[in-house]
């Protein structure tokens, strides 16, 4: 099971790297990596399904499901936060923030009403593989995406030459790697939730 689970990781990691050569293939020197890129959008879609994968996991734990919900927010809001410019542009301005806040006091409202107790469910969830991929995502997504992709970096290193799609390529494509190990995260959690619970209907 793990040999193969690792092999479709493997694919989808390798799947994941062609997306971001994508536009770079098709449109050469015209391309962008703008916030209408296909790598932006995967951004978009990978961290809607994580949303929903936790939401999923959440379903079929009660043991985990305040910590499924709490990450279900969290990868809700970075969606949220992704959309921000189709948000302003087609709803209203500050559109994202509004439904930030509304996903954060929900979130608040549910698990202070919820019989479960949040600190044994994060407990047990930080001893599981995807705590691991979990936390290797959001460093990656916001911390080392931002300080790699920074431009002053770029800059100092390509001095007159700069260019700014070759910094768009590194810093949203190390984001989309990140956003990748969180849907993997939440992948492994739903299969660790979906695994016990046939093992207690056994």
């Amino acid at each position: 099971m793990l040999l193969g689970k690792a092999f479709l990781y493997i694919l989808f990691i390798v799947g994941v790297a062609q997306l971001i050569t994508l536009e770079g293939y098709s449109e050469l020197t015209e391309s962008r990596y703008s916030e209408l890129s296909l790598t932006e959008k995967m951004q978009d879609l990978f961290g809607f399904i994580s949303c929903l994968l936790f939401l999923l996991a959440a379903r079929m734990s009660q043991e985990l499901r305040p910590i499924a919900v709490m990450l279900a927010a969290l990868t809700g809001m970075m969606f949220i936060r992704e959309s921000d410019s189709f948000l302003d542009q087609n709803v209203f301005d500050g559109a994202w923030q509004t439904l930030v806040s509304i996903v954060l006091i929900v979130t608040a409202v549910y698990l202070k009403k919820q019989p479960h107790p949040i600190k044994p469910s994060i407990m047990n969830y930080a001893r599981l593989p995807s705590a691991g991929v979990l936390l290797s995502g959001i460093l990656v997504t916001f911390v080392f995406s931002r300080l790699f992709g920074r431009r002053s970096f770029w800059e100092a290193v390509m001095g007159d030459g700069y260019v700014r799609v070759v910094k768009n390529i590194a810093e949203e494509g190390t984001e989309l790697m990140g956003y990748a190990l969180i849907l993997i995260a939440a992948a492994e959690l739903l299969w660790h939730t979906f695994s016990q619970k046939r093992e207690s209907t056994r």
